[in-house]
């Protein structure tokens, strides 16, 4: 390939499409910081995060929402939602440390979900739902952005 086709060919791959909703840019960077070191009380993606410095440094960077600091609290900014319900870039809580919404991730679509997990596992990655461990410790849902209206079809005008 020519060195002169490589730009406008990376210009296209890093635009999103038209139909991009405030969800999709929330999953889209939170799946980015897979990899990011854990570190209890961090906020940041190069020093280390924790689960709720992850949910409140995407929600951040991405829509300009300020999250509370805790999962807890984080837990009590919006009505719960059912399985059923979740959309790419609900919250997602778990019991993980015998008291509830102790932990929280950022849901993918597909049961998959992404999380700043503990120094035992490392840093951000991605779950799924469905794992025995975290069918287990599930405390339910949140939705912090609303679904966006149905995007209307692109109609030629004849």
């Amino acid at each position: 390939m020519k060195p002169v086709l490589l730009l406008p060919l990376l210009a296209l791959l890093s635009l999103q499409p038209a139909h991009a909703t405030p969800s999709d840019d929330v999953s889209m960077y939170a799946v980015s910081l897979v990899g990011s070191p854990y570190r209890l009380g961090g906020t940041s993606p190069q020093t280390g995060l924790d689960c709720s410095g992850f949910v409140g440094h995407v929600f951040k960077q991405t829509t300009g929402i300020l999250l509370p600091r805790d999962s807890r609290a984080i837990s009590e900014t919006a009505p719960p939602l059912s399985l059923t319900e979740l959309l790419p870039g609900d919250l997602v809580f778990f019991n993980t440390l015998n008291r509830a919404y102790s932990h929280v991730g950022i849901y993918l679509g597909d049961d998959r979900f992404v999380h700043a997990a503990s120094s035992r596992t490392g840093g951000v990655m991605v779950s799924n739902l469905g794992d025995r461990y975290w069918r287990a410790h599930f405390d339910g849902a949140r939705r912090i952005i609303p679904p966006s209206p149905a995007q209307p079809f692109d109609v030629p005008y004849e």
